[in-house]
């Protein structure tokens, strides 16, 4: 083909019927012959970078850049987000996202980005600053409003903070995706002052407008889909299966999973202060895996062949060092591993796996109370909730029964009532010689990329303990649905 319209046409196209690795080809074959295209080359990196192939996408984004591309700011930015997110290099990030800026000093995606790795770094007082210049020059932009306002504190209900809050709530402008965002800041905001009853129903209205506002097929949860979910992971993942080769022990990762919001970025955050541990935060790797190379899974499971997941077991180390080349132990804080438990002992045999929990209660009302991916659909209500607490508790007591000796319970408030004997039994457990650094874990200067960024950078407290009690008139349902299970009494 040696028509260069034609070609693009034929990207386009492929990538718009979801041929993406075709769409792809195509462009290669557009740039090998014409290379003096910006926007095929901003193409070019958007797919690679869909397929995960980092350096590539970084390469192809230089290549505009270098080609005179409209509106560089914005490949600047899309650059500082690979570094940050997906090759954990924040300081290249920074540089990409200072020129963005440097570009366009208004540039308001750029000023967010730099805002939120402000707040990875835990530096409040930057990340305010930061957006309170993005508010004025768009007033509207109530992302920033809501970011804003969680780093901000609240001197009652009657902060002019949350009365600001409400109005945006308000304004007839606002989208629901705007309405979600600054919901959840206001029962934030509420619930630090004590006003639970404001706070539960600024909740409850955020997590309406998030399901308002996600994309079709999204923010859904069929429990009964679920539960056969759970059923076929327990029935594939049987004793005596066969297991990859035994790994050295300086190259196993350390696996933290459990519900969202029950201490995981805690966990990790303590023993990231250990001087032998790398954090890894929350990595895609096995998420990804499942739902591309081992798809349909867990079927593929039955079939899979030991040097196939020799094969897989190496290209995940691999990936550990690529991202963490001076690591020695590398923590892969996943929340939702919890549903490959089988997958890692099969890939690693001599896995830890640090599985957080805290009171059934406050966890699953944290979970409604936080602005979680539409891709985890049962978070916007609370039976929904319910249900998907009891069926993981249905599929951690199964790999209890296969992996027990293996998995290690970090009870969150065991943990904050008495912290050093709790670090010391984790520790242990990691195969980790007592460090007394462990115990000023707040002090570790590292990017925390979770909600918890502010909660792990203070020293342990106890208040989230039992918090579920400021809202027992409102979770009557979700106490009797757990108590149904005999997971409360």
């Amino acid at each position: 083909m040696n028509d260069p319209q034609a070609l693009l046409r034929s990207a386009l196209a492929l990538e718009q019927a979801g041929r993406f690795a075709e769409a792809e080809a195509a462009y290669v074959r557009l740039l090998a012959s014409w290379p003096a295209l910006p926007d095929s080359w901003y193409n070019l990196a958007r797919l690679q970078r869909r397929a995960g192939r980092f350096d590539a996408a970084l390469a192809s984004y230089q290549e505009a850049l270098n080609r005179g591309v409209s509106e560089p700011e914005e490949v600047h930015l899309n650059r500082g987000v690979i570094y940050s997110d997906c090759l954990r290099q924040d300081d290249a990030a920074e540089r990409e996202l200072q020129a963005a800026l440097a570009l366009n000093p208004k540039y308001v995606p750029a000023l967010l980005n730099l805002a939120n790795l402000r707040e990875d770094f835990g530096k409040q007082a930057e990340a305010h600053a930061l957006y309170e210049k993005i508010l004025t020059l768009q007033p509207h932009c109530y992302i920033a409003l809501a970011r804003y306002a969680g780093v901000q504190k609240v001197a009652g209900p009657d902060d002019p903070l949350i009365a600001r809050l409400r109005a945006a709530i308000a304004d007839s402008v606002t989208s629901a995706a705007d309405r979600a965002e600054l919901g959840f800041a206001l029962g934030k905001a509420l619930d630090s002052c004590g006003a639970w009853n404001g706070a539960f129903a600024a909740y409850a209205a955020a997590n309406r407008d998030s399901r308002q506002s996600a994309a079709r097929g999204t923010a859904i949860y069929d429990p009964r889909e679920h539960e056969q979910s759970i059923d076929e992971l327990i029935a594939t993942f049987r004793p005596g299966q066969p297991v990859a080769a035994r790994l050295p022990q300086s190259t196993r990762p350390l696996f933290i999973c459990g519900m969202f919001r029950s201490g995981s970025t805690l966990a990790e955050q303590i023993l990231a202060a250990h001087s032998r541990v790398t954090a890894g935060g929350e990595l895609a790797f096995l998420p990804s895996l499942v739902q591309s190379e081992l798809a349909p899974f867990p079927a593929t499971m039955a079939t899979v062949s030991q040097a196939r997941l020799d094969q897989l077991a190496a290209r995940y180390l691999d990936m550990l060092a690529r991202l963490f080349p001076h690591g020695d132990r590398v923590t892969d804080k996943r929340p939702d591993n919890f549903l490959y438990i089988g997958l890692i002992k099969s890939l690693f045999p001599d896995a830890r796996i640090v599985h957080t929990v805290r009171d059934p209660l406050d966890n699953c009302l944290s979970i409604y109370f936080l602005h979680l991916d539409h891709s985890m659909g049962y978070a916007l209500d609370l039976a929904d909730i319910a249900h998907h607490y009891v069926q993981y508790r249905r599929l951690l007591a199964h790999w209890k029964t296969l992996y027990g000796a293996d998995i290690f319970d970090l009870d969150y408030d065991a943990l904050v009532r008495e912290p050093r004997p709790a670090i010391e039994r984790l520790t242990q457990f990691c195969g980790l010689e007592w460090e007394e650094g462990c115990l000023s874990f707040e002090q570790t200067a590292r990017a925390v990329k979770t909600a918890s960024v502010w909660q792990v950078r203070e020293s342990l407290y106890q208040r989230s303990s039992g918090r579920w009690r400021n809202y027992a008139p409102h979770i009557a349902q979700l106490q009797t649905d757990l108590r149904k299970a005999g997971i409360v009494t």
